[in-house]
């Protein structure tokens, strides 16, 4: 006999199954009360399977096996989930114009700090706790 899954199982078993790191509360509406998915995903927060990075924003996680802190888990960390973020979110961006200036040749350093020049509206702050991205206007 099949037993009933709970809301937060049926969460982390379409967080396992998308393809993106990235993932907003309204993916989830269809699945119960948005109380209920916002109870689920702090839940899943504080177990450290994912990592919020702002309203409504949050990336699956890792833990680090140096320090033991959680983590983004994403193939260029904490940059590429928030540029996913903007994407998903509709929000028009392009890199900053550090990054340009390297991608183009004319500088050798290299931007550590994670810069995109956002088109249009965007009041969100988005951070993994350490670091946090940097908009330009």
């Amino acid at each position: 006999m099949a037993t009933a899954r709970t809301l937060k199982q049926k969460i982390e078993n379409r967080i396992t199954r998308k393809r993106t790191d990235v993932f907003l509360p309204r993916e989830f509406r269809h699945l119960g009360g948005e109380d209920q998915v916002l109870r689920a995903l702090r839940t899943l927060v504080k177990e450290g399977r994912l990592i919020r990075l702002g309203y409504g924003v949050y990336a699956r996680a890792v833990r680090s096996r140096m320090t033991g802190r959680v983590m983004v888990d994403s193939a260029n960390g904490f940059s590429s989930a928030a540029r996913q973020a903007l994407t998903q979110l509709g929000v028009r961006w392009e890199p900053g114009e550090s990054e340009q200036a390297y991608n183009a040749g004319q500088s050798t350093q290299v931007p550590i700090t994670p810069t995109v020049r956002v088109k249009g509206r965007f009041q969100r702050r988005l951070s993994d706790g350490r670091t946090e991205l940097r908009i330009e206007r």
